[in-house]
Parts: C-alpha cells; sequence; structure tokens
C-alpha cells in the first residue's frame, strides 16, 4: 500500500475529484492520462464493476502523478482488496466505524460518507473530522453544508452526488468545503468512443471552476 498525503491535503489537490465507473479495463490507463492532463490529478474508481480493482493498479503504475483511490468501500474485505490494488486512498458511501476503524489499524487514508448531523459526530466521535457529504444534492446541498458550519466549525468536506460544472462553484464557494467529487466527466459515451482529448477539455473547465485551497 502506497499512502502519499493526508486527506485534507489530498483533498486541497484539485476542485474536482472525477469519481469514475471503470468497466473496460483498456480505458483505465487513457482516462487517467486524460483527467491528469486536464489538471486532475486525484482520481475516485468506485468499486462498482469487475476492472474497478484492476484499473486502480494499472492506473498506479502507468500513471504516477496520479493519486488513485478506491470509492464505493463498504466492508472489511473491499478495503483490503482495495488497497491490495494500490490505492492511496478510500472512500465509503456511508460512516461505518468498523470500517473506519480497520482502515486506521491499516494505514488508510480514508474519507467516509455523511449526510445527517448525527452520522457526522460519530464520526468526530471517531477523530474524523473531513468527510464525504453524499448524496450532496439529495442531502440539502450547499444550504444544508451551510447550515453545518456553525455547530460543527472545524469539519471540511468533498460533496458528491448530483454535483456538476453548474452547481460546483456554489459549493466550492463555501468555506467548509475542501473539493467536490463528479462523475460526470467520463461519460459511457465519451469512453465508448474513445474521445480522450474531450474527457480532458471537461477536466480542463472542472479544473478552473474554484481555486486550489490549502489545507484548513
Amino acid at each position: 500500500m502506497s499512502v502519499t498525503l493526508p486527506i485534507r491535503e489530498l483533498l486541497g489537490r484539485a476542485p474536482v475529484i472525477p469519481v469514475l465507473t471503470v468497466t473496460d479495463l483498456a480505458t483505465a490507463v487513457p482516462l487517467a492520462r486524460a483527467l491528469v492532463a486536464g489538471g486532475l490529478p486525484v482520481l475516485e474508481v468506485t468499486l462498482r464493476s469487475a476492472a474497478a480493482l484492476a484499473a486502480i493498479a494499472a492506473m498506479r503504475a502507468a500513471v504516477p502523478e496520479a493519486i488513485v483511490g478506491a470509492g464505493t468501500v463498504v466492508d472489511s474485505a473491499q478495503l483490503a482488496a482495495a488497497l491490495a490494488a494500490g490505492s492511496q486512498f478510500i472512500v465509503s458511501p456511508g460512516y461505518s466505524a468498523a470500517l473506519c476503524a480497520e482502515g486506521a489499524r491499516l494505514g488508510a487514508t480514508m474519507l467516509p460518507g455523511v449526510m445527517t448531523p448525527t452520522e457526522l459526530m460519530a464520526a468526530l466521535g471517531a477523530g474524523l473530522d473531513t468527510l464525504k457529504f453524499f448524496p450532496a444534492a439529495q442531502a440539502g446541498g450547499v444550504a444544508m453544508l451551510r447550515a453545518m458550519a456553525a455547530p460543527f466549525p472545524g469539519v471540511r468536506f468533498c460533496p458528491t452526488g448530483g454535483v456538476d460544472v453548474t452547481s460546483a462553484p456554489d459549493y466550492l464557494a463555501l468555506p467548509n468545503v475542501l473539493c467536490v467529487g463528479m462523475s460526470s466527466l467520463a461519460t459511457p459515451a465519451l469512453l465508448a468512443a474513445a474521445d480522450y482529448a474531450a474527457i480532458t477539455a471537461l477536466a480542463r473547465r472542472a479544473a478552473a471552476l474554484g481555486r486550489v485551497r490549502a489545507p484548513a
């Protein structure tokens, strides 16, 4: 396993983290290269396909300038497999005390998801103050994150779920948001057409949405 950065420093590398579902292993390396060329070096590969773990390993081997993590990690078996594949950070859709404890034991950089103040307090109780806000749009979006800022001033978020280039600037303007997760940068149509130039163009647009922030 190779963990390169603390979570806040990692999330401060770019305003957008592409959230990727790789179904064809042949697309993994050119996809990673296209996104990095567009200014987005932090990539989340979701464990939603049979090719995901191999895609992570291939990206790590061929695109060393990328920081590649595993998303949709929901149990200890997936956590172990993701780390064995070379994942440099771990993203989960919700907060699991057991999963986060196992991640800490293994030295993994964890980004668990929360949706409510109750879940947030549970994460804080475990020493976690940097969290994915998911599903962002359905959970109240910018208004919810703004409301959470006063009672939880030390917490920072990566909102993911329903975030696109239109809504991202509103999230990025919030002081408690470090970056956003976005799944619309590598559509199935673009991947099927092998249109990596278009993916790079979309990545450049996303990278320009907000300034890179220093860790808070």
